[in-house]
């Protein structure tokens, strides 16, 4: 029986999804069904952690600039590890919510200042 993690499954979507996911992945450089799974994957975040999509995004951005360097190094599977080890123990809604609270205080003066 093939692992869990290297599983596939195909479903259908709609056309128009797909078309909107092809769209939005080329000028991040995803495949289509890695755009289809970040959403997911925001969805999710959202969903389970009670965090708004733009605090998920946000915590996706983060994580994605302190791993771009070493991420050549690491296996897809030890990253995919790591953040479902963050999302279990509560630490990842825990440092996405101390990120987007530390960045609101510093955009809090400059909005007085306008």
């Amino acid at each position: 029986m093939p692992s869990v993690a290297n599983s596939f499954a195909s479903v259908k979507l709609p056309a128009a999804l797909v078309q909107q996911a092809r769209e939005a992945a080329q000028p991040q450089r995803r495949s289509v069904a890695g755009q289809i799974e970040y959403w997911a994957t925001l969805g999710r975040i959202a969903d389970e952690t009670g965090l708004t999509v733009q605090e998920a995004r946000e915590a996706i951005a983060l994580y994605d600039a302190r791993h771009s360097s070493s991420a050549d190094d690491e296996s897809l599977d030890a990253i995919e590890a790591r953040f479902m080890a963050a999302e279990s123990t509560g630490r990842l809604a825990q440092a996405v919510r101390d990120t987007v609270l530390a960045n609101r205080h510093k955009a809090a003066p400059s909005r007085h200042a306008a």
